[in-house]
């Protein structure tokens, strides 16, 4: 089975595909830049991640690979968790597990999974044929445009007329006789409005001075009606990326007896189905023991405050 050839198909289209039982490949799309320093232009890209903490099968992966290879999905989830149990093996032993075109895997000194992603794959559709180029520098010259000075025009020099010099005096002393009677006009009628305002103003205190406001019957208390919190810690059965996978798996653990429900979507854009939510640690974790013995060895408990 090409399982790699799987995971990087849906890289192009999905931003999450998890390997069940040992993490996750994640995408990040990143837009196009220049490197100032060596001159080079990068398009835009989906950088890729692995997070070992998403081990839980969404169902993505396991349906690919029964729809490409024509085989049951029970067939096809067999056979994956067989692919993985052999990479398991391989990183434990000290391999360097090498994904073609994703990157390369291998368990570092304290024993977590260190992923190394391949800097030449770009798993972004948008970007398909574009690759980064080097430019050379471009000296730009500033050239400064000389400005000549205006040259000096000769004008004759006329005659006054002395009856011009008086009309124009004339002019100017009607034109202020005006402004002073004017400045004298606005100066009345900006006295007036303020005493008027004044006298509005007392008018109202005194009638808000004489008011009596009077409630013959009390307003009816009223009564909310807050619903008790399920609690912080939460048993998670499952994360789903299509909400009708999430809907069937809360339909199936209710026949079993359990208050299951979804509480929201993640980070990562998938439905997360949990048993049940408790209010205390204690509880949580007991029920926790309870359920990988009895139903589901991949559950884990989540803390977080739901609004």
């Amino acid at each position: 089975m090409n399982l790699f050839n799987y995971i990087s198909d849906l890289l192009y289209r999905y931003e999450c595909v998890i390997l069940p039982g040992l993490g996750a490949f994640l995408t990040q799309n990143k837009p196009a830049f220049i490197d100032d320093k060596t001159n080079t232009f990068f398009p835009p890209a989906k950088t890729l991640s692995f997070n070992r903490h998403l081990q839980t099968n969404d169902g993505l992966l396991a349906n690919h690979i029964a729809k490409t290879e024509n085989i049951t999905y029970e067939v096809a989830l067999f056979r994956l968790r067989a692919e993985v149990k052999t990479l398991k093996r391989k990183l434990e032993n000290g391999e360097i597990v090498l994904i073609p075109n994703i990157g390369s895997l291998k368990t570092n000194k304290n024993s977590y999974l260190e992923f190394i992603p391949e800097t030449s794959s770009n798993f972004l559709t948008e970007a398909f044929g574009l690759s980064s180029f080097v430019s050379s520098k471009v000296e730009r010259e500033i050239q400064k445009k000389k400005v000549e000075e205006p040259a000096l025009l000769f004008t004759p020099q006329r005659r006054s007329i002395p009856y011009l010099k008086y009309a124009a005096i004339g002019l100017l002393a009607i034109g202020l006789s005006s402004m002073g009677g004017l400045y004298l006009y606005n100066s009345q009628v900006t006295q007036h409005n303020i005493v008027e305002k004044q006298k509005a103003n007392s008018l109202m205190e005194n009638q808000i001075q004489q008011a009596t406001f009077v409630v013959n019957t009390p307003l009816p208390s009223l009564t909310l009606g807050v619903k008790k919190p399920e609690g912080n810690y939460h048993l998670i059965a499952g994360a789903f990326r299509m909400e009708e996978n999430a809907l069937t798996k809360i339909e199936q653990l209710k026949e079993k007896g359990y208050p299951a429900r979804t509480i929201g979507v993640n980070k990562y854009g998938l439905h997360q189905v949990v048993y049940a939510s408790f209010e205390s640690r204690e509880e949580a974790l007991k029920s926790l023991r309870e359920v990988k013995l009895q139903d589901n060895k991949d559950a884990w408990l989540l803390v977080e405050v739901l609004d």
